[in-house]
């Protein structure tokens, strides 16, 4: 999946950004005495070490920065700084469940550390870890830049929350390429097609609209969950047997190396560590319900969110959409019969479970075939839709309602965990949707 080059200009930079820390021996005048001598030793060989390991990153050989900078962490175990650098170097390598430990240890020794925090973040998802993911960005909002929370939130399966953040951002002066582009992703990964494709076109051609577009159909959907994180970064996952046992943050102080060497030493496996946090775990900076997490999917982890009612969601692209292969009375009889037996059984409120935006009713009602594929307690429910005119032009809104709002709430859940997406909303005019209103010879001008 050449996804690298293409996916974002937002996250790479600040993940494997620079680290070096001005560590210095023998700093003062004077005689010193021989544990100084040997404490200055060690510091310079640590730096000597730490150099390397930045050069080797500099040229994206993550086997050999990976050796030098567990040697710098070894010499100096407290030295934030180069455990930053080792995590950096895990990533590189494809280490997730090695750079998810380091980072732990670096906001232990650091707090408030944003490339630490943002990089916790992506490993807990490359781990599968999303819940966790979600906490560590919701625990250092202040510090992560914006534009690099709001896509990693998407990642870590929220995607509406990172809609959200992103469109203030992108509406702002000074939102550039990298802003929109993060944007762009979060929308397709929130499933909705068509915004991604009119925020992506707004810095590229409507050619390379396309190649993206598909390009993010693949990464919604990754075989593992280290996929969407090793294309981001360029990198390819590997086996991680865990970081070597005398790098912990409680080893032992190391005595002077004779000589020093940066090949690692034996290793012992690692469970990855989640960070405890004490605020709510949010969605969008609110406390979610359970997710039901599918595989491998995490995109589809979102919370139910509730939106305004002009808000157009999840449109497919119209050449995914399979033509309906139910028999156009059958599907109108069945279709008509529960409209007349539960539209009166239902009316209980006026909350409704938005499943779609589509060109017209005619694509509507594909998409309602679809959707009840995917997820058969809909079949029990008479589709409803409106006309909308939003900024990409007239769309028709396709949903299911008459809820209160606790049970358009757990519909929508259940939607979701089905694979599928939705949102929560008042009612805003919906009818009966309008290929159960039309004859089937008007449907196909529809």
């Amino acid at each position: 999946m050449k996804i690298r080059l293409v996916l974002t200009l937002g996250l790479s930079a600040l993940v494997f950004g620079g680290t070096m820390v001005g560590c210095t021996a023998g700093g003062g005048k004077g005689v010193a005495s021989a544990s100084d001598r040997d404490a200055g030793i060690v510091a310079k060989a640590a730096a000597d070490n730490a150099r390397k390991a930045e050069k080797a990153l500099a040229r994206r050989d993550g086997k050999a920065a990976i050796g030098f900078a567990e040697a710098a962490v070894e010499l100096a175990p407290r030295e934030a700084g180069y455990r930053m650098l080792l995590g950096q170097s895990y990533l590189q390598g494809g280490r997730f469940a090695s750079a998810q430990q380091i980072f732990t240890d670096v906001l232990t020794l650091s707090p408030g550390n944003a490339k630490a925090a943002l990089n916790l973040a992506l490993t807990k998802v490359a781990t599968g870890d999303w819940a966790g993911a979600r906490r560590t960005l919701d625990a250092n909002a202040a510090v992560i830049p914006a534009a690099d929370r709001g896509l990693a939130m998407a990642l870590a399966g929220d995607p509406a929350g990172a809609v959200a953040l992103l469109t203030q951002i992108a509406r702002t002066p000074d939102a550039d390429a990298k802003v929109r582009q993060n944007l762009a992703l979060s929308f397709a990964l929130a499933g909705q097609w068509n915004m991604a494709r009119v925020v992506a076109a707004s810095d590229m051609s409507p050619a390379d609209v396309d190649r993206r577009i598909e390009e993010w159909a693949a990464f919604a959907q990754p075989q593992a969950a280290s996929d969407q994180i090793a294309a981001l970064l360029g990198v390819k996952a590997s086996a991680d047997g865990g970081m070597p046992v005398a790098l912990a943050l409680n080893a032992p102080a190391p005595v002077v190396p004779a000589p020093l060497a940066a090949a690692p030493v034996q290793t012992a496996a690692v469970e990855p560590m989640i960070v405890q946090v004490p605020v709510a775990q949010p969605a969008a900076i609110a406390q979610p319900l359970p997710i039901a997490v599918p595989t491998p999917v995490p995109a589809m982890l979102a919370k139910v969110a509730f939106a305004a009612s002009s808000e157009v969601v999840q449109p497919l692209p119209v050449t995914l959409i399979r033509a309906e292969r139910i028999p156009a009375k059958v599907f109108f009889r069945a279709a008509q019969a529960r409209a007349q037996g539960e539209l009166q059984a239902r009316a209980k409120g006026n909350w409704y479970v938005q499943i779609g935006a589509f060109q017209n009713a005619g694509v509507a009602k594909n998409g309602w075939s679809q959707a009840t594929r995917r997820f058969a307690a809909l079949q029990g429910h008479v589709p409803t839709g409106t006309a909308f005119t939003s900024k990409i032009g007239a769309v028709y809104r396709l949903s299911v309602g008459g809820f209160t709002r606790g049970d358009a709430d757990a519909m929508c859940r259940r939607y979701r965990d089905a694979g599928g997406a939705c949102f929560v909303r008042a009612g805003a005019g919906d009818q009966t949707a309008q290929w159960l209103r039309k004859p089937a010879t008007q449907l196909a001008s529809s």
